[in-house]
């Protein structure tokens, strides 16, 4: 495990406890959804794991070892674990793209000549490179996200926290985004997304952890999971649509019991392929 939450507790001032002993843990690699419906915590506990919230109880361990709250600490941390928020509005700052994909390998301590090799790197394994001269105030809000996960990517973390990456997006945004994060993640970066947009969840993650009651509640593959039900209308969700139409079919005998489509395009491949034979 690259990063770990172990019994978490934090409450904003006068606000209350947004959480209370949640604990997950991130595998290299991986690609993990964290699920929840709004105010679960979700955010909160993404912030604790970057370091930008220090838990009131509690620890975060970073390669098996405390994180530690001291500016150094906190400088490893965020270079190794970075944090894409929801508005990326929120992280632009720079006049230009390529200046604001800078920013983050320049406060790094690097020279010159590998700051530009990884801004390149960055902006091509978004897809932006084209943008590289763009003032970051003409951009879409799609590219806007784009930019603010280039500008973690050039710092080369090994993991990649996403606050509703889809959250104001089309769909065909949402498709383009996740198979962007897809790539990260062969690349060996862990990705961690935070949403409740169970179809998103579904088509791409390894493992799903659902906050509810202030803590992680269950973790596990997705399919064992969805198939539980109390747990998901305890956490105020619902089932992705893909996962419920595909046990149907599994119970009606139409498509193989051990089937799992994750997305409309395997389903309708695995009807397909039923209906043509």
């Amino acid at each position: 495990m690259i990063l770990q939450a172990i019994d978490i507790g934090y409450a904003y001032p006068g606000g209350g406890a947004a959480l209370d002993g949640a604990s997950l843990s991130v595998a290299r690699g991986e690609r993990l959804a964290l699920l929840g419906s709004n105010g679960a915590g979700k955010s909160t506990l993404l912030l604790t794991l970057n370091g930008t919230l220090k838990p009131d109880s509690g620890t975060i361990l970073l390669d098996g070892a405390p994180a530690g709250t001291t500016r150094a600490d906190l400088k490893r941390l965020r270079s190794r674990v970075g944090l894409v928020m929801q508005d990326p509005d929120d992280q632009l700052f720079a006049a230009t793209v390529a200046e604001d994909v800078s920013f983050g390998p320049m406060n790094l301590g690097l020279s010159t000549s590998e700051v530009r090799i990884r801004v390149e790197q960055a902006l091509a394994a978004l897809g932006i490179t084209a943008l590289a001269a763009r003032p970051t105030h003409m951009l879409s809000f799609g590219q806007k996200k784009r930019v603010a996960i280039a500008g973690l990517i050039a710092m080369q973390p090994s993991v990649l926290l996403l606050d509703e990456p889809t959250a104001g997006l089309d769909p065909a945004g949402v498709e383009e985004l996740m198979a962007v994060l897809t790539r990260l993640s062969e690349q060996g970066t862990a990705i961690v997304i935070a949403t409740h947009d169970m179809e998103a969840a579904y088509g791409f993650a390894d493992r799903v952890a659902v906050v509810a009651g202030l803590r992680v509640a269950r973790e596990g593959i997705p399919e064992a999971v969805f198939a539980d039900a109390a747990l998901l209308a305890d956490a105020g969700l619902k089932p992705p649509i893909v996962y419920e139409i595909a046990e149907r079919l599994k119970a009606a005998g139409v498509i193989p019991a051990d089937a799992a489509p994750r997305d409309r395009a395997e389903l309708l491949g695995l009807i397909g392929g039923v209906l043509s034979g």
